[in-house]
């Protein structure tokens, strides 16, 4: 690993003015090929304190033992050069987009002295017209097979066409009428290429012309009473509608554009592209690629355009569909500065290209169905890729290996913490086994503040800290406790429970741990729980039959956070007594893996599988934990005072409403009618009309129409007992 100092030019070297660098490592190979407007602040900007750099920078200028540049007249020229050397030397730093396959397109070779219609794939050819390209290959040959009706081109190959001529007789196409058989001289070649130039055109956009002159050349036959002819070409005017239907018409002013959508995160982007033709989508193409470089949403537009129109010349329109530039390019982002690249498209264009962000209208609305494929095509890559066992088994290795572990961790528990300004405090355990996730493992914890029996803060602070160290503690101490069952683990060995925290017991109102199915209820048991997808609990099974708790250890503990979440962690395994599982930590903001008394993080490279999985386990735990708060502040949103009255259950809360009618009615009455509703004992109602009588009332009510002061029956309505009756 180099040192940037080693190979920094000296001051006054590096030219103030516009160019492209190169950064090269030790055996001369081009690992970062970049422009900038002026070199000489770009450059500066790679040797300052690494530690200031981004991950990915402070990786590729570490790698890197020599940089040169060469200086150009304009941005522009800039750009042009920055793309040819990113095709030349196809540097590993540098995001590159790559198709995810190989999209088909419908060439015609005109080149050929009997231009022929087919599918093709792969790098363009000189002399062929090309449409598309398209999602998949059989919609070119519908699409191909009604335009043969009206358009009977040579669709054979060279083969076939000789052969024919040979023996003087058409193939099969030719007999049913689509194909105009010129390998047996029913047309010449002039009008054999007059029809596939039609093709050509009707292709590119320009079908209204030719369909109204097929409609009057069948209203001139029917006139005429030749129906049979009238009959085709009413049939080859419904077989070209249909073909043109196959791509809907999205733009009503028949606009030449190609629209570009990214979807991203840390690791990946992908981006999609429709080309859009005379108004028509006539072609998607889509790519993913690693962020291997420090990138937003405005570089890596500029490197698609780069990408998409490096090797194209001309107009989009003359080209014919998928070459060329359009008139107009729709992107998620503008790229900074602006002006160069736009130039660069017009001079590749040969006129002016509007590059601009969709604001309303239909354009905006194709934007975000394009941007829906592009997440779409992300999500797919993603599961495509995490399905894959090869890869799996490689990501736990990489993981295994980073993280100097004795085996590759089977299993994985990410514990993450979340709250809302420091209330409602909850936190998740997912677990990872294998490289999948095992959703009927999965914990949440309502976080009670405290350690062992010290009360630490009540709900008023945002301390994930200390909120990381009790989540721990309580997992792992079950963990010990199930150890302890089985004989395990000594009696005497085995930590003391704080009050409120016992195996089995019910949870006192400062925390619970629930599986995901127990609703969050404060007490419920874990291991009563089901699965996230609804099925039976998972796991050992005790003497009494139901699944024990935390009967599992991980080889690995992931915390979402940094290094003091991590020493949270650490802290609270080395106060039980465990020192055989490994602890990490994942920064969201650079994706740094944290370990425990470590001041510096291990920086995976960014298309590690392994950093990859660690982000996908982080995540859902992140996912899990968040939905568990969202639903405890649901419920606290709508609790009313008659949910604080200790040991007043549901069914006796619907039966005082009920009685009463309203809570304002409630609340007005006497401990001797609250004693009359049935279940309800003296002790009972005391402890009703106490919780009432110290809520206060909520602000009554305003009939805006009549100015009428409304009763309160807010608790009536909400409550199904008492719904649709009277006071």
């Amino acid at each position: 690993m180099a040192d940037p100092s080693s190979y920094r030019p000296k001051p006054g070297q590096i030219p103030d003015s516009p160019g492209v660098y190169k950064f090269r490592d030790e055996h001369r190979r081009v690992i970062y090929v970049g422009k900038a407007k002026s070199l000489r602040q770009r450059l500066s900007s790679y040797f300052q304190d690494v530690a200031n750099l981004h991950p990915r920078t402070r990786t590729m200028v570490t790698t890197a033992a020599s940089v040169e540049w060469t200086v150009v007249s304009t941005e522009v020229e800039a750009l042009q050069l920055e793309y040819s050397w990113i095709k030349e030397f196809d540097p590993r730093f540098n995001v590159k987009y790559r198709d995810d396959k190989s999209y088909p397109s419908l060439a015609v070779t005109m080149s050929e002295e009997f231009p022929r219609v087919q599918v093709m794939r792969g790098p363009k050819k000189k002399g062929v017209r090309y449409f598309g390209p398209y999602a998949h290959a059989w919609a070119i040959r519908e699409t191909v097979d009604l335009m043969l009706r009206v358009f009977p081109v040579r669709t054979c190959s060279a083969g076939v066409f000789k052969r024919s001529a040979q023996i003087g007789r058409p193939c099969l196409l030719g007999y049913i009428g689509k194909c105009s058989a010129p390998c047996v001289g029913r047309v010449s070649a002039e009008e054999h290429r007059e029809l596939a130039e039609e093709f050509c055109d009707f292709m590119a956009g320009r079908t209204g012309t030719y369909l109204r002159r097929l409609e009057q050349r069948m209203r001139e036959a029917a006139e005429e009473m030749e129906y049979e002819r009238a009959a085709r070409l009413r049939d080859d005017i419904g077989a070209l509608k249909r073909a043109m239907e196959k791509n809907a018409v999205v733009l009503a002013d028949a606009t030449d554009a190609d629209l570009i959508a990214l979807a991203e995160d840390e690791l990946e982007a992908a981006v999609q592209i429709f080309h859009v033709r005379g108004g028509r989508v006539r072609g998607q193409r889509g790519w993913v690629t690693d962020k291997v470089e420090a990138v937003d949403t405005a570089g890596l537009v500029e490197h698609a355009l780069q990408q998409l129109y490096g090797d194209e010349l001309g107009d989009a329109a003359e080209a014919g569909g998928r070459g060329g530039v359009p008139k107009e390019v729709l992107v998620p982002a503008l790229p900074s500065p602006l002006e160069p690249v736009v130039q660069w498209l017009t001079d590749r264009r040969g006129a002016r290209v509007d590059l601009r962000i969709p604001q309303r209208g239909d354009k905006k609305d194709l934007m975000a169905t394009v941007q829906r494929n592009a997440q779409q095509a992300l999500a797919l890559h993603k599961t495509r890729r995490a399905s894959d066992l090869t890869t799996r088994s490689r990501a736990l290795e990489e993981i295994a290996t980073a993280l100097d572990l004795d085996s590759a961790p089977l299993r994985i528990e990410c514990f993450d913490i979340s709250h809302l300004q420091g209330d409602d405090v909850v936190a998740s355990m997912v677990v990872f086994e294998d490289g999948l996730p095992r959703k009927s493992e999965y914990r949440r914890f309502q976080i009670k503040g405290r350690v062992g029996d010290t009360q630490l803060w009540h709900g008023t602070g945002q301390d994930d800290v200390r909120s990381m160290h009790e989540v721990v503690s309580r997992r792992f101490r079950r963990y010990l406790q199930e150890k302890q069952k089985t004989g395990e683990w000594q009696e005497q060995d085995a930590p003391e429970e704080p009050a409120g925290d016992v195996p089995g017991a019910p949870a006192g109102p400062g925390g619970a741990e629930t599986a995901p199915g127990a609703g969050g209820v404060p007490g419920a048991d874990a291991a009563a729980g089901v699965d996230e997808a609804g099925g039976p609990p998972a796991g050992p099974v005790g003497e009494d039959g139901r699944p024990r708790r935390f009967a599992y250890p991980p080889q690995l503990v992931v915390v979402d956070g940094g290094a003091p979440q991590v020493a949270a962690a650490r802290r609270a395994l080395e106060e039980l007594g465990i020192d055989d599982v490994a602890v990490c930590g994942l920064a969201k903001r650079l994706e740094e893996v944290w370990l425990p008394g470590e001041s510096d993080p291990v920086v995976l490279p960014r298309s590690s599988e392994g950093l990859y999985l660690l982000q996908r386990v982080r995540d859902e735990a992140h996912r899990f934990a968040i939905a568990y708060q969202r639903s405890k502040r649901g419920k606290t949103m709508k609790a009313g005072p008659l949910d604080a009255v200790p040991g007043l259950g549901g069914s006796r809360r619907q039966a005082l409403l009920k009685h009463f009618g309203s809570l304002k009615r409630l609340r007005a009455a006497t401990i001797e009618e609250i004693c009359e509703v049935p279940g309800i004992g003296r002790k009972t109602a005391e402890t009703v009309a106490a919780a009432l009588a110290q809520a206060a009332p909520a602000a009554p009510a305003v009939n805006t129409a009549t100015g009428e002061i409304m009763e309160d029956e807010a608790a009536t309505a909400a409550s199904p007992a008492t719904r649709g009756t009277r006071p």
